[in-house]
């Protein structure tokens, strides 16, 4: 149903008690529930900068692309940020499978009344226009040329869309909000981390009006974060994985390391500990065996100087395992 002329009650939002920042706005929260707005999450934690950001996506509807290496929460920041506002929210990951038709739609053949009828239906974006939602491109930099012309003409200032096709023009919802996560700021990777990324043409890249970066988050914060994930772990435990991962990024930085360990892989390994009650065959399966050989030592080496053992030895059987 298209429910464009429809009004959603909202109610004050304290981005105090929701986010732990200050605005110097009006936050508000839909009071009404629906299906697509994301799970909660109380154990997240909200980066101050990259909080403000999003919440003037979603106050003041500014387009919002946000960009950081990989694992490190951006699209998990968008949902926790509407989860508190109760806005519903879709994803769509802009694979080499998106098409410019799963956007916009397609005449396609229904049965009416026992009849063969053609009709149009439409896509996402077009759906997702016409109601208080918020869309989150995952990949953005990943997109089809197309595709991106398609969502070039939703980041005009009036965000309206041209069905050429049905002779209609899409105004979109006031509720409706657009947001793209990125693993870079839309000048390529140079790294050759992000294989497919591209450059993003610089007239698009102009029209998002909110540009932040989620980098890996300090020490302490991940272990924060880890600790409330896993309230089973030991501090110790937390603190020595926590500690190799920023050492193992370091190693990376210098070109040490080719397998870069993101705060998803270190949530992995610290559930895989849970299950395997073995920090170190739980690494060895979560990040260990993704690194080349010839890295293997470098990251042995660190797993010592944080945990002051061998990671090559089998915990069960006291004997080398390589």
């Amino acid at each position: 149903m298209n429910d464009s002329a429809v009004k959603h009650a909202k109610t004050p939002c304290d981005p105090h008690l929701a986010f732990q920042i200050e605005v110097p706005w009006t936050v508000s929260a839909f009071i009404d529930t629906d299906p697509h707005v994301p799970e909660r999450d109380d154990a997240f934690h909200f980066v101050p900068d990259v909080t403000r950001a999003l919440l003037l996506g979603f106050t003041h509807n500014r387009r919002v692309y946000l960009h950081g290496p990989h694992g490190s929460g951006k699209s998990s920041h968008i949902e926790q940020v509407a989860a508190r506002l109760n806005w519903p929210c879709v994803r769509i990951n802009l694979d080499g499978h998106i098409t410019r038709a799963d956007l916009i739609g397609r005449d396609m053949v229904m049965v009416r009344d026992g009849k063969q009828v053609t009709e149009f239906v439409p896509g996402m974006l077009v759906w997702a226009m016409q109601r208080p939602m918020a869309i989150i491109f995952d990949e953005y930099d990943a997109g089809r040329p197309d595709v991106m012309f398609v969502i070039q003409r939703v980041l005009e200032a009036s965000g309206k869309l041209t069905l050429l096709d049905q002779n209609q023009v899409i105004t979109p919802h006031p509720d409706f909000r657009l947001f793209a996560t990125a693993n870079t700021a839309g000048q390529g990777d140079p790294s050759g981390l992000y294989a497919g990324t591209q450059a993003l043409n610089q007239a698009q890249l102009d029209r998002w009006q909110v540009i932040t970066q989620l980098d890996y988050m300090p020490a302490a914060q991940e272990a924060a974060i880890l600790q409330s994930r896993l309230p089973d772990l030991a501090p110790d435990t937390v603190s020595g994985m926590v500690a190799f991962a920023n050492l193992a990024r370091k190693a990376f930085d210098q070109g040490d390391l080719s397998s870069l360990i993101s705060l998803r892989t270190l949530v992995s390994w610290g559930e895989n500990t849970a299950l395997l009650a073995d920090t170190r065959e739980a690494l060895r399966v979560t990040f260990l065996n993704r690194c080349d050989e010839t890295e293997r030592p470098l990251v042995n080496e660190i797993y010592q100087r944080c945990f002051d053992v061998d990671l090559y030895q089998d915990s069960r059987h006291d004997r080398p395992l390589y």
